[in-house]
């Protein structure tokens, strides 16, 4: 029995010490990481709207604690000044850069100049088509899938809907893969008036497209609007007309003010599906930092979608994100790309 005692003494220091021994090498990689002192850029081509900003929180809060010197260029949705940005960054010799939507044309040959440079680069929806960069997205396609199927619970199977849509913005164009397939299963649902624009205001410019269609168009009953800023126009023209109770807008993203807009009485937006814009900022900074530190990252990372509707947020009494946070789990956060080496910090 002494003897087992021993043995078992001896067993738990062995533990401890091999234990200790492995905190201590994660600790000193993330010292060896940060004493790299790596700088990177954040080049956004989308800006208005909560989901952009929240995203950029998470962008900065992951970059700080991974001791990453940031730098944010802002093209306030002007393709011309993204590209331009993009150029300047290369020619700064940043280690890293994370390009957040855009248009893969306007992109494409300087991500590919900038790989060829030894720059990382990771995208947030936009296709950079090049294999050394990962696409970073939201399931955009479930979101869609999602969104319509609770507007096929809502209103049955058969409707009439006016969509907004841009085409070349990879998110957008993925959720209207799913539409175009939609419409094909629900053949009773039609389209009835297409139009969007990614001109500033985006919510006052939709308004003002949403409130010629409705006038021409008045047997329509759902807006698809996977986008939370053409929801907020199309909700904008909905009440001016005193349609509020006759169409129902089914969209993409959440923001406080998008749960503020969804619980106001008689609001038309019933329902969104959205992830949280923060954790996919902290994802694309992850997969930056793996690639600066010389691992290797997926071509393609996802992460998945929830539904989100006006009943429940009023169920739940939930009034901004934090909230949401609180009674969703897949809100609060994610372990995607979280390394061991990454999370003395966080």
């Amino acid at each position: 029995m002494e003897l087992n005692m021993k043995n078992l003494f001896s067993r738990v220091i062995v533990s401890a010490f091999l234990l200790g021994a492995m905190n201590m090498t994660v600790a000193n990689d993330l010292a060896d990481f940060q004493s790299k002192k790596f700088k990177i850029a954040h080049v956004r081509y989308l800006s208005q709207g909560d989901f952009p900003e929240q995203y950029l929180n998470g962008v900065k809060k992951q970059s700080k604690l991974l001791g990453l010197k940031l730098d944010v260029y802002d093209a306030r949705q002007d393709a011309a000044l993204q590209r331009n940005q993009l150029e300047q960054v290369i020619m700064k010799g940043y280690d890293g850069i994370i390009l957040q939507h855009g248009f893969t044309d306007s992109l494409k040959d300087l991500a590919e100049v900038a790989v060829e440079n030894g720059i990382k680069v990771v995208a947030f929806d936009v296709n950079a088509e090049h294999p050394s960069i990962p696409q970073i997205n939201q399931d955009d396609h479930e979101i869609a899938r999602l969104s319509l199927l609770q507007a096929i619970k809502d209103n049955g199977e058969s409707w009439k809907a006016a969509y907004v849509y841009v085409p070349g913005i990879p998110p957008l164009d993925r959720r209207d893969e799913v539409f175009t397939e939609f419409k094909k299963t629900y053949p009773n649902i039609q389209e009835i008036a297409r139009f969007g624009t990614m001109n500033n205001p985006i919510p006052n410019q939709v308004a003002d497209q949403a409130a010629a269609v409705f006038r021409a168009n008045p047997d329509i009953t759902v807006a698809f609007s996977p986008y939370d800023e053409f929801a907020k126009g199309i909700k904008i023209a909905v009440e001016e007309a005193g349609l509020s109770r006759k169409i129902k807008i089914y969209s993409a993203d959440i923001s406080n003010s998008d749960i503020q807009t969804m619980r106001e009485p008689n609001s038309a937006w019933v329902a969104t599906v959205a992830t949280n814009p923060s954790i996919m900022g902290e994802v694309s900074v992850r997969a930056l930092a793996k690639l600066l530190k010389g691992d290797n990252v997926d071509n393609q990372i996802t992460i998945p979608p929830v539904l989100i509707t006006q009943d429940m947020l009023n169920k739940n009494n939930i009034k901004n994100i934090d909230e949401l946070i609180e009674n969703v789990t897949e809100f609060r956060s994610s372990n995607v790309l979280l390394e061991d080496w990454m999370k003395s910090n966080n």
